[in-house]
């Protein structure tokens, strides 16, 4: 039975571009001639179509910008309306999120797939449930037993929420490959001093930096793929 390689998609917080950035690297693994698959836990913040049914946003753009063929309903086992944290939707609208859902959806992904990037919700401290049963971010990576890349806006204030998030993570023994610093813009000074000092205080590997409006993953095919991990 073949092994799927898999990846944990983390960002420092919410609206830090997790989704574009994910989109451009399971293109990466599809145009270096990858089986990419895509799944996420929970999606909040979702339209509905003229029949009322929900519209797996963060989905739709994936596939999209990747080109993989995955059914929609395939990627995702929770959707909701309401753009608020899972915990909160699902208060909200019903149908909170079980980790055995979750997992079987990613295990069936797996199954089909050669390399799986899973992507989170909000930041690594992202409540997931929390009135049915109490589930952060944190103890669906760890139920995966997944290793993470973190994603990062390269703009004003990300020396501290990655510091913050990388030590974090590292105190609870998360597993954390490295950072994608997305919307850099380069020759700002900024932007490029963020970067060295993160990698200074973190001690983690930049992996790549994504440009505002970038359309490809500048890292080779080979080298993403070397992240991932059965």
């Amino acid at each position: 039975m073949k092994k799927a390689k898999k990846i944990f998609i983390v960002g420092t917080g919410t609206d830090v571009g997790k989704t574009y950035v994910t989109g451009l690297i399971v293109k990466k693994l599809r145009e270096s001639g990858r089986l990419a698959g895509y799944y996420k836990a929970a999606m909040s913040g979702n339209a509905r179509r003229s029949d009322g049914a929900l519209i797996p946003g963060d989905a739709v753009h994936v596939k999209e910008v990747s080109g993989i063929d995955q059914p929609l309903e395939q990627m995702c086992p929770y959707v909701y309306e309401h753009a608020v944290s899972p915990h909160l939707a699902s208060r909200m609208e019903g149908n909170p999120v079980e980790l055995d859902t979750v997992e079987k959806g990613f295990r069936e992904v797996c199954r089909e797939y050669d390399y799986v990037t899973m992507e989170g919700s909000g930041g690594i401290l992202c409540p997931v449930c929390f009135d049915e049963a109490e589930i952060w971010m944190e103890d669906v990576i760890a139920r995966l037993e997944l290793s993470c890349l973190l994603i990062a806006d390269a703009g004003l204030g990300t020396i501290n929420n990655v510091v913050l998030t990388a030590e974090y993570m590292r105190s609870r023994g998360i597993p954390l490959k490295g950072v994608l610093f997305n919307r850099f813009h380069p020759g700002n000074v900024m932007e490029e001093d963020n970067v060295r000092m993160c990698r200074h205080r973190t001690g983690l590997e930049v992996i790549a930096c994504v440009e505002e409006g970038a359309t490809e993953l500048a890292l080779d095919g080979d080298a993403l793929a070397a992240l991932y991990e059965e």
